[in-house]
């Protein structure tokens, strides 16, 4: 005799975020930012290739702190995505699934994603001066 009363196990009450869950779920979510990102970047070549007033206000907004807050978390999205991409390579061949590679690996990831933002935000800011 079943009981109605039951949860749904795991119920959000009581499961505990891993590194992995917690991962994939930005892994996801950064794929739909990223899409929505092309979005701005297709806006930017597009104002390029009509002229010049349209790529000034494309260039203005970019410039702008919400257009400089958008490329930060496009890039950081990137790279983001790229290091988890080449975590899930390994494995689908069969690499790192035991819970202490991957929690390290996770850790890894996030590690390389951001210092690869900062290395790339730093370099475009290093071009300008």
């Amino acid at each position: 005799m079943a009981t109605k009363n039951r949860p749904i196990s795991p119920h959000l009450q009581i499961y505990s975020p891993q590194i992995t869950s917690t991962l994939s779920i930005l892994h996801r979510l950064t794929g739909i930012g990223l899409a929505i990102g092309s979005l701005m970047l297709a806006w930017w070549l597009i104002a390029a290739a009509s002229g010049p007033e349209s790529f000034a206000i494309a260039q203005d907004f970019i410039g702008s702190i919400i257009g400089r807050t958008l490329l930060l978390a496009f890039t950081a999205a990137t790279f983001y995505h790229l290091c988890n991409g080449i975590r899930h390579l390994f494995w689908d061949v069969g690499m790192g699934f035991d819970i202490q590679t991957a929690t390290r690996n996770g850790w890894l990831v996030v590690i390389a994603a951001a210092v690869l933002t900062l290395v790339a935000f730093g370099a475009g800011y290093s071009m300008k001066g």
